[in-house]
């Protein structure tokens, strides 16, 4: 990912000070921030706190007016910084860092560019944004810690933190048919081609919103789910396969013998 060089553009207005530097820590495992500008009213005693965080993390700020009560004039300015970028050829991707649907339309003119979208925001941007982007991440599990790893064998289980998502039915039945879609004729499908496969159909999913640092882990703590782990031919790294386990049939209630009156 370091040859992958990405414009951050930061919703000021929308996004609070306290998650930069776990933000920033994440964009860099997609590749190099070349440009980073957040976009805000800096005469707003709101973004007091972000000023000190700015010259931390070498962030240019962008100086917008609010010239009409109720409009949001960053959201104009981040949408025409973004498009002079694009055009100028200088990146292979953006991080768009907002909670705002109105960032919806410039996510999908940016793929369209063949731009790789990164969305980072809060769990209530809504799903427009969201699906909008190849990827987007929340900033709340930023600041969570790392739950339990598995050590001498035990199973790991999820830490219990505040905001986690719950494992429900609909994301197991997602997981399975993801499954199905790559598996071979055994039904075994390799894990890292089905992680590829999740995202695109839901860009937010992220084995950290359940508590697991990793896609593994996750998946081994759903009964629904086999895992095998597999050597290469030259032993030196080892893959991880999962497959469907068999639905198990309801057994049938037995019917109580009826008494047949003389």
């Amino acid at each position: 990912m370091k040859d992958v060089n990405l414009a951050v553009l930061i919703d000021g207005d929308n996004i609070p000070s306290f998650y930069v530097k776990e933000m920033m820590e994440e964009i860099a495992k997609y590749g190099n921030p070349t440009i980073k500008r957040i976009y805000g009213d800096w005469t707003n005693p709101y973004l007091t706190k972000w000023k000190n965080i700015l010259l931390e993390n070498a962030i240019t700020p962008i100086q917008q007016y609010g010239y009409t009560t109720g409009k949001n004039a960053t959201d104009s300015a981040m949408i025409i910084d973004a498009m002079d970028i694009l055009y100028s050829g200088k990146v292979n991707g953006f991080c768009l860092v907002s909670s705002d649907s109105d960032f919806t339309r410039l996510a999908t003119r940016l793929r369209e560019a063949a731009m790789q979208v990164y969305g980072i925001g809060e769990k209530k941007t809504p799903d427009p944004f969201i699906v909008a982007c190849d990827k987007f991440i929340y900033l709340e599990i930023l600041k969570q810690k790392p739950g339990t790893e598995e050590t001498n064998g035990t199973k790991e289980r999820p830490q219990k933190k505040e905001n986690l998502d719950v494992i429900t039915p609909k994301v197991i039945k997602m997981i399975a048919a993801t499954i199905s879609d790559l598996e071979d004729d055994d039904g075994w499908a390799f894990l890292g081609d089905v992680g590829s496969l999740i995202q695109k159909k839901q860009p937010n999913f992220d084995s950290r919103n359940y508590g697991f640092q990793k896609l593994t882990p996750l998946i081994k703590s759903i009964k629904e789910f086999k895992v095998e782990q597999r050597e290469t031919s030259k032993g030196k790294a080892k893959l991880i396969y999962v497959k469907n386990k068999p639905k198990r049939k309801p057994t049938p209630a037995k019917r109580k013998p009826t008494s047949v009156k003389n």
